[in-house]
């Protein structure tokens, strides 16, 4: 048994209907991997409900299993908004959606992550990063003006296989870009910060009060 393993076996099951979507992304779909999957999605979801998020935005919908995670517990009212560039993916991300009460509370837009944020007319508790690497900063600092005092963003993928410590060719364009989203926040004085090293590294976030 790994500790992976162990982790898993101690902690809430995997949902049937987050199985099923886990099981149709790698038949259907390449880079299966990027489904946030068993682990994750259990701290996305209790995340959710531990801080009583409400309005929550998402960049990188992928086949939409992290933003149902996001959805499980919100109240009546809240509202999980994601973000996807793929158009490809809209039909199955719906399919998925579709497949559980819940999902209502999701609403999709497809489009370019930037030109949809500066759309949204809504205050977020929580924001989840999880798109193209090479646009975290700009990410960041779109959503930060649309979180409240005290939201928080978590950006997924910020130890990158661990080659956040290694030297990098000029040409790793997303290697590039997280060691430089890393450094933005390290010295960003508006928020608190905490990267967790679980999976591939997430990075807690909080907007400080004024």
């Amino acid at each position: 048994m790994t500790i992976e393993d162990y982790i898993l076996s101690h902690s809430d099951a995997e949902p049937e209907y987050l199985r099923k979507i886990n099981r149709k992304t790698h038949v259907r779909l390449m880079n299966p991997r990027m489904v946030s999957g068993h682990f994750q999605g259990r701290f996305l979801s209790l995340f959710c409900k531990i801080t009583g998020a409400k309005n929550i935005l998402e960049l990188g919908t992928f086949t939409g299993y992290s933003a149902l995670c996001l959805a499980e517990n919100l109240p009546e009212d809240g509202v999980v908004h994601t973000i996807e560039k793929n158009d490809e993916l809209e039909d199955f991300i719906i399919e998925n959606l579709n497949s559980v009460e819940h999902g209502k509370k999701v609403v999709l837009h497809i489009g370019e992550a930037l030109d949809e944020i500066s759309n949204l007319d809504v205050v977020f508790d929580l924001v989840f990063i999880d798109a193209d690497k090479r646009e975290y900063t700009a990410y960041y600092e779109a959503v930060l003006p649309k979180l409240k005092e005290g939201g928080i963003i978590l950006a997924d993928n910020t130890l990158w296989n661990g080659k956040v410590m290694r030297e990098t060719a000029s040409n790793d364009w997303q290697t590039i870009e997280i060691i430089q989203f890393n450094e933005h926040v390290a010295a960003d004085n508006r928020v608190e910060k905490l990267i967790l090293p679980f999976r591939d590294g997430l990075t807690l976030i909080r907007k400080k009060q004024s």
